[in-house]
């Protein structure tokens, strides 16, 4: 599967903390950003990836090459002048050939499942989106009981925030979409190209993703992403170690309780927290005692089964 990576932002909100590198390459305990992206890609089965370039390209050149030292295969486009975010996808268009592919910023991190989101499309646009309980520095993005977008707000004032879905700038495209972007002047996703697409009636849904997402945009998100990262809030890609997930709630005994009922019935051991052994493997959840918030480790596939329940349950609660 194909990827197109944008990773030409300079961050100037970041430059005190930067030390001059490009934002995807700002590190992530002791990582490159971009390198943890790469990893989260391969574990999704995307293996051809294509880089957008502009700001300092030869640190990104030097650090990835060809891609085959991550386990994957780069190649490169560079931007002699920033051509939006739309511009630069564009400007891939004889990488991406005639396939659908995803597309996703360099300098946010997650760690969804991509796989499902470029599965699930069908066509024209599919926007990952998130639910954020202050959305105010993203763009939002309104979609009916069904998942069609039904409209944008782009960095909303409280006044007129209608939802807490926004987009994280990863998207799922058919080859067909590039054709509308012009050549001659920057040209932007959220701005330009998926408002005309609207308008025009093109089929575009929103997923919302289950999972980890931070733009590391100012130097605040960036500490708090690392942050996140050390507790197991977001799951590294790429690191060799159990895939731990926390489940933030409201009550983690109430949730538990919830949890424990659920699963009662299918074997659950309650020796020492909550485990579970099924098809998909065994699985470990017990509340953290420094916040609240549900800790899940133990086989990936039963921790995402079992984090999806978690979810489910702490929605149902709210309720």
């Amino acid at each position: 599967m194909k990827a197109v990576v944008l990773t030409g932002g300079e961050g100037t909100r970041l430059r005190a903390i930067s030390g001059g590198l490009p934002k995807p390459m700002m590190p992530l305990l002791g990582v490159p950003l971009l390198e943890r992206t790469v990893a989260l890609l391969r574990e999704n089965g995307f293996d051809s990836l294509c880089f957008t370039l502009h700001y300092e390209p030869q640190i990104i050149r030097d650090h990835f090459r060809d891609g085959s030292a991550f386990g994957v295969r780069i190649e490169y486009r560079q931007e002699p002048a920033p051509l939006g975010t739309a511009g630069a996808a564009a400007n891939c268009a004889d990488f991406v050939k005639d396939e659908k592919f995803l597309v996703m910023s360099g300098d946010s991190a997650c760690d969804f499942d991509l796989a499902a989101l470029l599965a699930d499309h069908q066509a024209g646009v599919t926007i990952a989106l998130a639910a954020q309980a202050e959305p105010l520095p993203y763009g939002l993005v309104l979609t009916d009981r069904d998942g069609n977008v039904t409209g944008f707000l782009e960095k909303p004032t409280w006044e007129r925030v209608v939802t807490d879905q926004v987009s994280t700038g990863i998207y799922a495209l058919s080859p067909d979409v590039l054709s509308r972007v012009p050549r001659d002047r920057p040209y932007d996703f959220a701005k330009d190209l998926f408002p005309l697409l609207l308008r025009e009636g093109a089929p575009m849904r929103g997923r919302v993703m289950e999972g980890y997402w931070c733009d590391i945009g100012t130097p605040q998100a960036y500490y708090q992403c690392n942050l996140d990262a050390l507790s197991g809030l977001y799951r590294l890609p790429g690191a060799d170690v159990s895939p731990r997930r926390v489940v933030p709630c409201r009550d983690r005994a109430r949730l538990m309780r919830a949890m424990s009922e659920a699963l009662a019935e299918f074997g659950a051991d309650f020796t020492d927290g909550l485990t579970v052994q099924s098809d998909r493997g065994r699985a470990h959840l017990a509340p953290l005692p420094d916040q609240c918030a549900l800790a899940l480790d133990g086989d990936r596939a039963a921790v995402r089964r079992l984090e999806e329940l978690a979810r489910k349950l702490e929605r149902d609660i709210d309720r």
